[in-house]
């Protein structure tokens, strides 16, 4: 189990952890979430000795990490995929970390065969993708058998099929009694994998419970009712509005009703003679109710870019703006191929398009408009005669010139 109390971190006048309190316990996938700059990171490089707290203390099972008997062989990390000697293939590499800990070089193999590596297991790690980095990074937390795993954002890089295995493999690794904890920003994936969640923000607590519990404490379910028209609706929505319900129109014509539980709503509709097409239950998910309890300790906010619309989208043959259709960065009175502030250009015609010619002008011949002869062609110079049978055409040219000299 990892135990953190009043864990606290200053860098010069950043307070990077503030009084953190948690625990982490066995036999659960334990999700940690922050938005950037959160402390998350710093909260783990704290749990395994390589930053040292500026007040409180953390433990592993009860003792520092510095403190644990081969710790190597207790608690297994991912922080950083990337901290790999590039020359070295992965199995050498794992093959150090064995050395160092006392671990038998056969448990090298078996965990590149567990990683999906072993096919790769000579290749050097600096041609690894982003994604075989993050397997070779999570076998060197597994290779000692640990049973304590803290994962920094492992799915990293990792293809649908690799983002699919270790989400079992970390719930595998839970149910087998270890102590599993994961960072992550990938609220979709936290919520198919966490069992429960502590939440941080600005280096402080905001949450520590079960996945189940902080959607309900921090989302409010709805009702999605649907009637065969508008007349039917408005009747249900008065009778909601009057019995305490919140009703709210949707785009699709459906009523969004909160306050009122299902079969309360069915039994109104039917006193009511109202026919329902749809009566559902919704649940807000796990990014809805983590965006509104992270909203005001969000330290990096984007804003609008001020040159944002200023290029023109080029319409081609599959879609885009039709032609003279008004769109984002176009000024009034714009015309393709006009700079502000200089003259006019004048339109010139392209093949297929007819232009009809100003009032009270003649139509040049040239530009083909209906109803005018065409010009007549440029005349071409005479064609040069046939060369003799095996004389090059230069040669013939060649001698006509030296005859008429």
């Amino acid at each position: 189990m990892i135990e953190a109390v009043g864990l606290t971190k200053v860098y010069g006048a950043k307070r990077a952890v503030d009084n953190l309190s948690f625990q982490v316990r066995p036999g659960a996938v334990t999700g940690f979430l922050g938005p950037n700059g959160s402390g998350k990171s710093t909260t783990m490089r704290m749990i395994l000795g390589l930053d040292t707290p500026t007040a409180g203390r953390v433990t592993i099972g009860g003792c520092p990490f510095r403190e644990l008997p081969n710790a190597p062989r207790q608690v297994g990390a991912l922080l950083d995929a990337k901290a790999v000697h590039g020359g070295r293939s992965a199995r050498q590499h794992l093959l150090c970390l064995a050395q160092l800990s006392g671990i038998p070089q056969r448990r090298v193999d078996e965990v590149l065969g567990v990683v999906g590596l072993q096919d790769v297991a000579r290749r050097r790690s600096k041609g690894f993708s982003l994604g075989m980095g993050q397997r070779l990074g999570i076998a060197g937390a597994l290779l000692g058998d640990p049973q304590v795993l803290l994962f920094d954002e492992p799915v990293n890089g990792l293809d649908p099929e690799g983002i699919h295995w270790i989400r079992n493999l970390m719930r595998k690794l839970a149910s087998e009694g270890r102590t599993v904890f994961v960072s992550s920003h990938l609220m979709s994936e936290m919520a198919l994998t966490a069992d429960h969640l502590i939440v941080i923000g600005q280096g402080r607590l905001l949450a520590d419970m079960s996945v189940k519990d902080f959607i309900a404490y921090n989302s409010a379910g709805f009702a999605r009712v649907r009637t065969p028209d508008q007349q039917q609706g408005e009747k249900l929505a008065g009778r909601l509005a009057e019995i305490g319900g919140q009703v709210h129109l949707e785009q699709d014509g459906a009523l969004r009703v909160t306050g009122v539980d299902l079969p309360r709503i069915s039994n109104l509709a039917h006193e009511l003679d109202v026919r329902l097409y749809e009566l559902s239950p919704h649940q807000a998910s796990l990014e809805e109710a983590y965006m509104r309890m992270t909203q005001m300790v969000v330290d990096y906010r984007s804003t609008d870019d001020p040159r944002a619309g200023l290029q023109q989208p080029v319409a081609g043959p599959a879609g885009g703006y039709p032609p003279g259709a008004p769109h984002p960065g176009q000024f009034p009175g714009h015309v393709p191929g006009q700079v502000p502030g200089q003259p006019p250009v004048p339109a010139q015609p392209y093949a297929g398009q007819v232009f009809a010619p100003p009032p009270g002008q003649p139509v040049p011949a040239a530009q083909g408009y209906p109803g005018t002869p065409p010009a007549a062609p440029p005349a071409m110079p005479p064609a040069a005669p046939p060369a003799a049978p095996g004389v090059p055409p230069a040669a013939l040219t060649l001698s006509k010139n030296e005859s008429e000299s």
